[in-house]
């Protein structure tokens, strides 16, 4: 492995991977194997390499399932649909790459294979939205079909809806809930095959979904609780100033203003020129995108929000705000913190701005919770933020 590997956007995203580990959903050694592989900077060896482990281990899932052997099949199912995902991530700024798609479409086909094999209830949801649907998954701890209080949770900027089952429903299905996860506008299959974009106005987003859970007769409709991981840090705290069927929230990390954060991209002696739509500003702006790592992480984001220069997206994320609207969160909620998550530094101004009850909480490099959304400590993730959700919907019994 070339040395400049484990620097930047590469190491972060191995980390992603070996934060599954601790649910079922990757494997050390295939992680470190495949990226063994890589080309350190080379993008499409990062696709091949991620693309040929999961080819491999999907193979041997269905090997497994001929022979009936059908938990080695759904283990190999979920580490496929993992390294799927790693091996399209860095392909998200063309929407009409056929090497995005096919990735993606695999990653989608061996999740639902798992899911078929699961030891607990799973079903697939399309939630109807706008003329069209959300697509989803509702899992349930068992099949008896109690009441039970329903985690709802969704992806942040760049992941399938799939990538929640391990950051979120695993844990929560343990623990006695059911989880209810969907992928919205912006995301997922949503982007890639209906083109949907991002809006800033999630509470137009969630409130279908909540209709569709409160319907639902295994939901305890006055305990349903909201999780945001990453960008959903925003979403779901946007969405709960106008859905107030939510009886908690939860924020990982908390974000108020987007806007003012995209603006640390432009230099400041032209941030007013980029606010007010200066050509030459734009054009400054855009020079970036000629890099392929600046083309890659910007482009894949303009891309979700149908976007093609860095100044409208700049201009666009103005509108990320939650300013004036706070006070509108009503119940419970629970901000997390990192002290070395670029996107958490404004957690703490969140959870002081709350007029709802509020526990802020923050995860440290010294505990292995450091990087983004806690990169490699999703057990003590969970662990703080269901203790929480136990004591704040009154839940006193074994989960």
């Amino acid at each position: 492995m070339s040395p400049d590997y484990f620097e930047g956007e590469f190491e972060g995203q191995l980390e992603r991977a070996l934060g599954k580990v601790y649910y079922g959903c990757a494997d050390v050694g295939e992680c470190f194997a495949t990226a063994d592989r890589i080309d350190g900077g080379d993008y499409d060896s990062w696709y091949d390499e991620w693309f040929a482990t999961a080819e491999t281990v999907e193979n041997r899932a269905h090997g497994s399932r001929e022979d009936n052997h059908l938990v080695s099949a759904r283990e190999s199912f979920l580490r496929a649909t993992e390294y799927y995902r790693s091996a399209y991530y860095f392909r998200r700024h063309d929407l009409d790459d056929p090497d995005l798609h096919e990735a993606w479409r695999r990653q989608r086909e061996c999740f639902r294979a798992a899911a078929s094999l699961l030891d607990h209830p799973s079903e697939v949801v399309d939630i109807p939205f706008e003329g069209t649907t959300l697509s989803g998954y509702l899992f349930a701890p068992d099949a008896t079909g109690a009441v039970r209080p329903t985690i709802i949770g969704f992806p942040g900027y760049d992941s399938p809806v799939e990538e929640s089952y391990p950051m979120l429903a695993k844990a929560a299905l343990s623990r006695g809930y059911n989880c209810l996860i969907f992928e919205g506008p912006g995301q997922g299959g949503t982007l890639y095959e209906k083109r949907l974009f991002f809006c800033p106005e999630y509470e137009t987003v969630l409130a279908p979904v909540v209709d569709y859970a409160v319907r639902r007769p295994e939901v305890d409709s006055s305990r349903v609780a909201l999780v945001g991981r990453s960008f959903g840090g925003y979403l779901a705290a946007r969405a709960a100033t106008g859905e107030h069927r939510l009886a908690a929230l939860v924020v990982d990390p908390g974000i108020h203003d987007l806007g003012s954060l995209s603006l640390q991209l432009v230099p400041e002696e032209r941030r007013e020129a980029v606010l007010e739509g200066d050509l030459d500003a734009d054009e400054a702006l855009d020079q970036q995108l000629e890099d392929p790592q600046g083309l890659e992480f910007f482009g894949a984001r303009m891309a979700a929000h149908d976007i093609d220069s860095l100044g409208e997206y700049v201009r666009e994320l103005q509108a990320y705000t939650l300013e004036g609207r706070t006070d509108a969160i009503r119940c419970p909620t629970l901000v997390t913190d990192n002290e070395s998550d670029r996107l958490a530094v404004q957690s703490k101004e969140l959870a002081e701005m709350l007029t709802a009850p509020t526990r802020y909480v923050e995860f440290t490099d010294a505990e292995g919770a450091g990087g983004h959304c806690e990169s490699m400590a999703q057990s003590l993730f969970h662990r703080r933020t269901f203790d929480w959700l136990n004591e704040t919907l009154g839940r006193t019994t074994g989960a």
